[in-house]
């Protein structure tokens, strides 16, 4: 096996395992801590969110989250001539890169939203921030969540497709 095959390998399986941590992120929060928080109090809603907003911008997360999709383009720049694995790998940067797209365009605003309003301490209207909050971002994070997966999924085959022709 060539040095320039080893690379390609361990790019490949490098976005695979980035895209799956971060699909893997957006899952959990999905189907397991939104609707816990939905049957919160609309302070406590609101003051988990902005903890959880405030922990999540780390650099493990930031590692797998913005590694995903350099990781991904630069394996799709590697396969770019390799017919089989090519188009999968494609198709996977352009799912995650709507993803990554609508986390920038959408979840940050609305949590950057969040956390503006009002002192962290005494909110006016809990009600009304949370219900501004809540719904948008839950659904947006279940897009990106599928868009992740599907991403993750065509890594995955994209990297089958590799293999067979290192072999």
């Amino acid at each position: 096996m060539t040095t320039t095959t080893r690379v390609t390998g361990w790019v490949l399986g490098s976005a695979t395992v980035a895209t799956g941590l971060t699909a893997g992120s957006f899952y959990v929060f999905a189907c397991g801590v939104m609707p816990a928080l939905a049957r919160s109090g609309d302070r406590t809603y609101i003051e988990v969110m902005r903890n959880i907003n405030d922990v999540i911008q780390n650099p493990v997360f930031f590692l797998a989250f913005v590694g995903a999709l350099l990781l991904t383009g630069w394996a799709a720049w590697r396969v770019r001539r390799q017919q089989g694995p090519r188009g999968w790998v494609f198709a996977a940067l352009a799912c995650y890169a709507v993803a990554f797209l609508l986390t920038s365009a959408v979840n940050v605003p609305l949590n950057d939203a969040l956390a503006a309003a009002g002192p962290r301490a005494g909110i006016a209207d809990p009600a009304r921030v949370r219900a501004a909050f809540e719904g948008p971002w839950v659904a947006w994070n279940v897009v990106r969540a599928v868009l992740c997966t599907g991403a993750l999924g065509c890594l995955v085959r994209g990297l089958m497709m590799w293999g067979r022709r290192v072999r």
